[in-house]
């Protein structure tokens, strides 16, 4: 008992990092089911086109459910048409782009490891680029190889060329080879970018790394008791409306937040050292509808975390 107790308390510190290792496997899983079942290359004049949309279209999908399946998308732009103060606070954009690259970058990872995926597996971009009708490239390729690669070169990811099956074979895996060598330069690019944005955010972070545990706690012990208090709440309200309804008598008065509340507690939240509220709950709690800590307001409590 004591050691799932102990993995289920490691599984929640390392949730994002087991998340990211999940969505990997589940990318991975999908890419190599989807390919030979739905894939299969024309072999024609339409290589590059059929090729480079089955590379990017998932990647374009699944960047857009990133977003649509984001909390932290629907916070920022909720209400922002009525009041687009709240995506551009004291009219400074530069803070509001900040927050869409957050969400930006949060949205890539699955495409990313598709793109990465798919480019190891080389198919799509071995169809794709026998379709590039450019003559240098189409040059290097049937270097020393027969007059007919350059007129078929088309049909060598469908094995149906006049060329002789040595020569076939060498292009696919030429092809097959530079999509991996892309690949894996795409994987150490985003990799040390990663690295790197990660550095420069703790390096301008406000907090310890000892409060940054602490505050990761509070985030993780504020939501799980926001939704137990809140289907709670729920639960009280709806029976006492079904109550009234079905009795046909006045309700009892029940006090909920008013819709100024919901909006404070709403908002994106960065920590500030001169106040150290670890959400917006908790500034709403200590200060209520004061303004004027509303400059703590726009950006992601988890982005150090």
């Amino acid at each position: 008992m004591e050691a799932l107790q102990n993995l289920l308390k490691l599984c929640a510190e390392k949730k994002y990092a087991i998340g990211c290792g999940f969505l990997t496997l589940i990318t991975l899983g999908s890419q190599q089911l989807f390919s030979p079942i739905v894939f299969q290359c024309p072999c024609n004049e339409h290589n590059l086109m059929y090729g480079f949309i089955f590379l990017l279209a998932p990647a374009v999908i699944l960047t857009i459910l990133g977003y649509f399946l984001s909390s932290r998308t629907w916070k920022f732009f909720t209400g922002c048409c009525l009041n687009p103060v709240k995506m551009c606070p004291n009219g400074n954009r530069c803070q509001g782009l900040r927050v869409f690259v957050q969400l930006t970058r949060k949205a890539l990872i699955v495409p990313v490891i598709w793109i990465s995926i798919a480019l190891l597996h080389g198919s799509f971009y071995a169809c794709a680029m026998s379709g590039w009708q450019n003559p240098n490239y189409i040059q290097y390729l049937c270097k020393y190889k027969s007059e007919q690669c350059q007129k078929q070169l088309y049909k060598v990811t469908c094995n149906r060329t006049a060329m002789p099956g040595n020569e076939t074979q060498e292009v696919v895996l030429l092809l097959h080879a530079q999509s991996q060598v892309i690949g894996w330069c795409l994987i150490a690019i985003l990799a040390s970018l990663a690295l790197l944005c990660a550095c420069c955010s703790r390096c301008r972070s406000n907090l310890n790394s000892v409060q940054t545990v602490f505050w990761k706690m509070y985030l993780n012990k504020e939501q799980e008791k926001f939704d137990e208090l809140a289907q709670e709440y729920a639960t009280k309200l709806a029976e006492r409306n079904l109550r009234s309804f079905f009795e046909n008598k006045d309700p009892d008065e029940f006090k909920l937040p008013n819709n100024k509340a919901w909006e404070k507690i709403s908002a994106l939240y960065t920590f500030n050292p001169d106040y150290q509220y670890y959400s917006t709950l908790h500034r709403f709690v200590e200060h209520g509808d004061n303004d004027r800590v509303q400059e703590v307001i726009m950006d992601f409590a988890d982005e150090q975390t």
